[in-house]
């Protein structure tokens, strides 16, 4: 179909009306595989070669899957390459040791995902021997995959009929439809889950759900679409009514709380002492300093209740001397200020029985050991 013969096609849709229709309906066959033709010429061209785009195999489909969740393609394509190096296959993964699964997650975020899919590939190899199911109900029953992840997988590795939706996708079809609702609403997701899975076509499903993502990443983005450069303009009833930048709604601004923290270096006959963090918490699994939530206050107070806490978590004293750095992070809802001190060793005395399992480790055997991102800039200060 020809510019021309689109422009037409604009004014010969149904409800021409100056403002949107207030009911929100699922479009026809007919669009629908005009929808699926455009998509399939553009993505042809302009699909990006991304490393677990070039073969289909399920486990490095799942990688990247749950690599990808709420982290950019640029931040994850390292990380990626060195995790397919690290663990080529699902045994390989499931043989590994967690603390080595961490620290090849190390700076990636989010480090639950690293935990399940290391929890996931033991599975694959005692319930599965290894390979990854093509039955949606076993991939859905695997530790960190949800319905998006299972489809997204199911389809690209194994072409199946499953549908997906994820921020790209859900930008995309809030536009399509003219959806102006808060897409993560009960009624959204039913509608948007109805979307996609009308949309599906026979064959090449892993083929078009990657491009629906491509078109929502690089053409239909959350600011300033590109309209003039989108295969399916003429299709969407956001462009018609030019509402791209209202829709879809915009999410309710985050309320942040601001939280002071105090960590610790505690050196002792040129080491240092490592905490690690326990089960349910924060970067659960990870190794850190001894770090603490505490008011602002004079050091003298400070010091006292810093050494006080050290002793009552690990039966060590240090006594806190200087100090060292100040670093502003966000985690979820959070803004915290960690100001950093130097200790020195003094004594180590028992343990309580809830202590957290430690170490004293020297600065070169810190990258050995998997830290948050904080941790890891206040590992800099060591060395």
């Amino acid at each position: 179909m020809n510019r021309d013969s689109e422009d037409r096609e604009v004014s010969q849709l149904p409800g021409s009306q100056r403002k949107p229709p207030s009911h929100v309906s699922l479009p026809d066959s007919s669009w629908r595989s005009r929808f699926r033709s455009r998509l399939r010429r553009w993505y042809a061209k302009h699909a990006r070669d991304l490393p677990w785009r070039r073969n289909r195999d399920p486990y490095l489909v799942w990688i990247s899957e749950i690599m990808l969740q709420q982290t950019q393609v640029a931040a994850v394509e390292p990380y990626f390459l060195r995790f397919r190096a690290a663990f080529p296959t699902i045994k390989a993964l499931a043989a590994a040791d967690e603390q080595d699964v961490l620290r090849h997650w190390e700076g990636l975020g989010y480090y639950r995902r690293a935990r399940q899919l290391h929890a996931a590939a033991k599975v694959l190899v005692d319930e599965h021997r290894g390979r990854f199911p093509d039955d949606p109900e076993a991939v859905r029953a695997l530790p960190g995959i949800g319905r998006y992840t299972a489809g997204a997988i199911l389809s690209i590795a194994f072409d199946a009929r499953e549908p997906i939706l994820e921020a790209n996708t859900i930008r995309l079809f809030c536009r399509l439809l003219t959806y102006r609702g808060q897409p993560a609403s009960s009624e959204a997701q039913r509608l948007l889950w109805a979307m996609a899975e009308a949309m599906l076509p026979r064959r090449r499903v892993g083929t078009f759900n990657q491009a629906l993502m491509e078109l929502g990443s690089q053409v239909c983005t959350p600011k300033a679409p590109k309209c003039d450069q989108c295969p399916v303009a003429t299709l969407c009833e956001a462009k018609r009514f030019g509402l791209q930048d209202a829709v879809p709604a915009l999410k309710p601004k985050k309320k942040f709380e601001e939280v002071h923290e105090v960590a610790l270096i505690v050196r002792r006959r040129g080491r240092v002492l490592l905490l690690r963090r326990p089960e349910g918490g924060r970067w659960a699994g990870l190794w850190d300093f001894p770090r603490y939530e505490m008011d602002h206050e004079v050091e003298p107070v400070l010091f006292r209740r810093l050494r006080d806490m050290l002793r009552t978590q690990t039966g060590i004293d240090a006594v806190p001397e200087s100090h060292q750095k100040r670093l502003k992070h966000g985690v979820t809802r959070f803004r915290i200020t960690l100001d950093c001190y130097s200790a020195r060793f003094v004594a180590s005395g028992k343990p309580p029985a809830d202590a957290p399992e430690w170490k004293w480790v020297t600065p070169g055997q810190m990258a050995e050991h998997p830290l948050s991102t904080t941790g890891r800039k206040l590992a800099a200060l060591v060395r």
